[in-house]
């Protein structure tokens, strides 16, 4: 499974390829995991109500992981490896936790978690779209 971050997200609600492409082939493979944290962001970025309901849609119809104490995990990955000393907030610290936890993927395009991360831990785009950030 492969858990997006919210920088592919925005690309693919933006239809840029090649990142749009490739994720619709593993939504529609039920590849994909999507964490709160993420879709609070994209809510949170949101200017009309479509594109609210039009999020909330996604939310409602892929696999999910909700909070359940993975903010209280993540802050104490954080303070151990001292990721804010490095630039990591506690969002990409709760994603960071999860990929950890759950043996997963990420897929993003911020170098600030893919440093921090091994490369069995991110998700590598077959059409080559990677970092940008």
């Amino acid at each position: 499974m492969i858990l997006v971050d919210t920088s592919i997200w925005i690309e693919f609600f933006k239809r840029k390829e090649p990142i749009f492409s490739e994720l619709k082939d593993l939504i529609e493979g039920f590849e994909i995991l999507v964490h709160e944290v993420v879709f609070g962001e994209l809510l949170q970025g949101c200017k009309t109500k479509s594109e609210e309901i039009f999020i909330l849609d996604y939310w409602e119809n892929l696999n999910r992981i909700t909070s359940n104490g993975s903010f209280i995990e993540a802050g104490k990955l954080s303070f151990e490896n001292k990721y804010l000393d490095k630039g990591i907030g506690l969002i990409d610290s709760v994603l960071i936790a999860q990929v950890k936890k759950k043996k997963i993927k990420i897929w993003t395009l911020d170098k600030k978690i893919t440093t921090i991360l091994s490369k069995s831990e991110i998700y590598t785009p077959k059409s080559g779209a990677s970092h940008k950030h």
